[in-house]
């Protein structure tokens, strides 16, 4: 059955060992650099072996009271001016070179302001070599005796390595032998280098790591490259020479390989065999690198160069004498030796053109570098999961395997007394004490394969033994310096030919003596028969003890082959069982992919059934809603004109009824009139406004005349209105109104009395009451106390909704109305127009008041006006 093919998922990263208890925080160290001659004030101490103390300068900034600013930074080492190269190998890089052999990667770089010391330090100068050359000197004491044959260990161009056996290693030798110059067979003498390289390399230490596995073999490749302006560069590329066009050197690019590690893709890889050998490769890679003359610097570096060390190790076979030819087994461990560029300030250095980019670029990877280091810090002191911004830089995305776990990282900070860095000096200490509080995991070491140990040892021991039973039996074998003596004395005995001249027939001397050294030599030459013979007997007897030897060997050889016959018949009987046993699962398997497919077009069918009906049960639901909506539109629309209808007409009866109250009031004033108007002429009755102005401001007892003498007077007595409550009240009396002194005054308790309304008076009541004063029919005064509710609106403002009226009037007594029934006519009581218009202003302004404090009532709400109509 063909099935469509499906793209080839990634593999997922491989499940590292979970090492959250195995932390080791980054180790940072600080070189103090001697004070130049010319340097004359110092502003760096070391206090202890652990602290560094720094002051400014004088003149410098100082603190508010005058005093100077000191500071002090902690490291886990620092190394004053007096320490020398080895001390500083000893406690920094003499460990990862041991964890380089025992398959364990490790970083070291140096960090500082320009012209502080940092590739002295990791170079050294002739006659001390730096932290470069040691390593190397170490790693090659260590592994000596234990390297392979050149190109037995293959780069695979993709960060791994392939092997292959030695006669396949001897055929490339010879091929690439007379090709390349960095892998020639024949190492570098030292009368062949320059006095300044062999000063260098000229260690008399001879440090090496004492546990190294000796049933493993070793070789060393070293490659070098350069950052400069964020752009990658292979230092040990070779260049074809063309002086018309020289062709400038190509970056190169990081890639990842598949354990996640990132590599330099294209990048020389060099594999040397010495000391000398790998420092010639570093050599011809520095003089390629981009160094320039600044102000602050001579030869100061305007890239970051890393120098890195990979060693490949892989075990011997269980004879002990030839690599085991398998990939799997090779184990690689990798040193960066990392030289940064110095930080600088152009305004010091002056920097223009090429120079100020690339101190920009400089700037710009070391603060990216500085940002990453934050970032883990904060992330492993406060559990947070930020992204560390690796990729910023390429400095930075090279190496971030090692700060995710792949190795333990160093970094020596260094560090100039001068005066003139202190500035410099200060943020250095800074990024290097916060740097060593970011703790790396602990890298896993890779597991042993199941090989016995000691095999080298055995197979050599071996060997010995073979060469001394055989020198037993048969004694020394030609070729040995005992046969060569015993020969070389064989034919020193040869006695010289004389002169075979005959110069008269009488001489009997001549003859002889060529007989007798005729005879010595036959007889030297039987000897040396003899002794041939003798040899060929010994070389015989040795050749059957070598065949007895290989043949017992041969049947070793044949009971393990025949035992792996037993175990290879056996693995291909359950080879075949498993193969038949496949093909019954494949068959099952194509009969539930058969049965998965019926089930999954079902699936699908109901699937889509399923889908229909949701849409058109949604289709429903939304017309349904659309319905709903639509007669809840149809709904509300009608009920609100209905409620403007009812409105309306509630209006209109109204005021058809104040109409008709009015015309009714109208006529019975009218007809009072008509009635108690005597049938002569009255005076007419004198204006109130007289009163008035005769007395401003008094309160009208009664309009009555005025009793007798000896009559006490009535004292006006309160009832308790019905407004008296819990709720409190604005008790609204325009400044025209005139108190009566009526015996029912009504008294509101709790109120807010006020002479024109406000919002802000309305805004602290639940009632409101306006008094409103006008003449009645037969001119004494009425008052009409008109209430009502204060209601809040939705625009934050305050609405009245009349809700009752009560009618205080003044009469007077009957006996005073018969006395004015007898007293001369008069002419019938006008209304005074003038405080009538008066009182009708006030009250028209108290109603806009509350009209406009409501104008943002909502529906629902009506508001009840009380207007009054002026007399025909």
């Amino acid at each position: 059955m063909k099935t469509a093919r499906t793209k080839t998922p990634r593999r997922p990263p491989p499940k590292k060992p979970s090492n959250a208890d195995q932390k080791d925080p980054v180790g940072v160290y600080c070189r103090v650099r001697p004070l130049s001659p010319s340097d004359q004030e110092c502003c760096i101490e070391v206090i202890n072996e652990t602290t560094v103390q720094l002051h400014p300068p004088d003149g410098h900034k100082v603190n508010r009271n005058g005093e100077y600013k000191e500071t002090q930074y902690s490291f886990k080492q620092v190394f004053g001016t007096q320490i020398t190269q080895k001390e500083l190998f000893d406690v920094v890089a003499k460990p990862l070179v041991e964890d380089l052999i025992h398959g364990r990667n490790g970083l070291l770089f140096t960090y500082g302001v320009t012209g502080s010391g940092k590739t002295h330090t990791m170079t050294g100068s002739p006659g001390d070599g730096g932290l470069l050359p040691r390593c190397l000197d170490m790693i090659f004491n260590s592994i000596s005796k234990f390297q392979a044959k050149r190109y037995v260990f293959k780069t695979d161009d993709r960060n791994g390595m392939d092997i292959q056996c030695e006669v396949d290693a001897l055929l490339e030798r010879q091929k690439r032998e007379g090709h390349s110059q960095l892998a020639s067979k024949t190492p570098l003498n030292k009368q062949r280098m320059e006095p300044e390289f062999a000063d260098m390399i000229n260690i008399q230490d001879h440090c090496k790591v004492e546990e190294v596995d000796e049933d493993s073999v070793y070789s060393v490749f070293v490659s070098y490259i350069e950052i400069y302006n964020n752009y990658i560069y292979d230092l040990l590329e070779e260049m074809p020479i063309d002086p018309i066009k020289p062709r400038p050197p190509q970056s190169r690019n990081l890639r990842e390989d598949q354990n996640h590690n990132m590599y330099i893709a294209g990048c020389t890889e060099v594999e040397v065999k010495t000391t000398e050998e790998a420092f010639d490769v570093f050599w011809k890679g520095q003089k390629k690198r981009r160094i320039a003359n600044t102000t602050l610097n001579r030869e100061s570096s305007r890239s970051h160069s890393v120098f890195m060390i990979k060693l490949a190790q892989a075990p011997l076979d269980a004879d002990g004498d030839n690599v085991l030819q398998e990939k799997e087994q090779i184990t690689l461990s990798q040193l960066s030796l990392v030289d940064l560029a110095g930080s600088e300030r152009t305004n010091r250095t002056k920097a223009e053109g090429n120079r100020l980019r690339e101190a920009g670029n400089i700037n710009q990877s070391l603060m990216t570098l500085r940002t990453c280091i934050e970032v883990l810090r904060e992330n492993q002191r406060y559990g947070t999961n930020k992204m560390v911004p690796y990729r910023d830089s390429k400095l930075t995305h090279l190496f971030k395997n090692y700060f995710d776990g792949e190795g333990k990282v160093r970094m020596i900070v260094c560090v100039n007394p001068k005066a003139d860095d202190h500035e410099e000096s200060l943020q250095v200490m800074r990024f290097a004490e916060m740097t060593q509080e970011v703790e790396v995991a602990r890298p896993v070491d890779k597991p042993i394969c199941g090989l016995t140990p000691g095999r080298r040892y055995r197979n050599q021991a071996f060997k010995d033994e073979l060469s001394r039973r055989l020198e037993e039996r048969g004694g020394p074998v030609i070729g040995e310096p005992d046969d060569q003596s015993v020969i070389e004395v064989l034919i020193q005995s040869f006695p010289p030919i004389p002169s075979c001249e005959l110069l008269n027939a009488n001489d009997e001397n001549t003859l002889p003596l060529l007989i007798e050294v005729l005879e010595k030599r036959r007889r030297i030459r039987h000897m040396m028969a003899e002794e041939f013979n003798k040899n060929v007997s010994s070389f015989k007897s040795m050749l059957q003890e070598v065949n007895g030897v290989v043949a017992a060997k041969e049947n070793i050889v044949q009971g393990r082959m025949s035992e792996r016959d037993k175990i290879i018949a056996s693995q291909k009987s359950e080879m075949e069982r498993l193969e038949k046993k496949i093909k019954t699962l494949e068959y099952k398997i194509d009969i539930l992919e058969k049965t998965t497919t019926i089930y999954e077009d079902e699936k699908r069918s109901l699937q889509h059934d399923l889908e229909n009906q949701t849409q058109k049960l949604q289709r429903q639901l939304s017309d349904k809603r659309r319905l709903e909506a639509r007669l809840q539109g149809m709904v509300s629309e009608n009920s609100m004109k209905w409620e403007k209808e009812c409105e309306r007409r509630v209006a209109a009866k109204q005021l058809e009824m104040q109409n008709k109250l009015w015309v009714k009031d109208e006529k019975l004033k009218q007809l009072k009139a008509i009635v108690t108007e005597p049938k002569s002429e009255r005076p007419e009755r004198p204006s109130r406004e007289r009163d008035r102005e005769r007395e401003p401001r008094v309160p009208v007892r009664s309009i009555s005349p005025s009793p007798a003498p000896n009559v006490p007077p009535v004292h006006a007595r309160h009832r308790r209105s019905r407004s008296a409550g819990a709720e409190r009240w604005v008790d609204h009396k325009p400044p025209s109104s005139v108190e009566t002194e009526t015996v029912m005054q009504p008294h509101v308790p709790n109120a807010i009395k006020v002479s024109v309304a406000s919002e802000k008076a309305l805004a602290k009541c639940d009632k409101y009451m306006l008094t409103h004063q006008q003449l009645a029919s037969d001119g004494e005064i009425e008052t009409k106390l008109i209430k009502g509710d204060v209601f809040r609106t939705r625009g934050g403002g305050q609405a009245v909704q009349f809700t009752d009226i009560e009618t205080l009037r003044q009469e007077s007594p009957p006996g005073s109305t018969r006395k004015r029934k007898s007293s001369p006519t008069k002419p019938p009581p006008q209304e005074d127009t003038t405080e009538s218009e008066w009182t009708d202003v006030e009250t028209r302004c108290a109603v806009a008041v509350e009209m406009r404090a409501g104008s943002n009532l909502g529906p629902g709400y009506q508001h009840h006006a009380i207007t009054k109509r002026r007399k025909p």
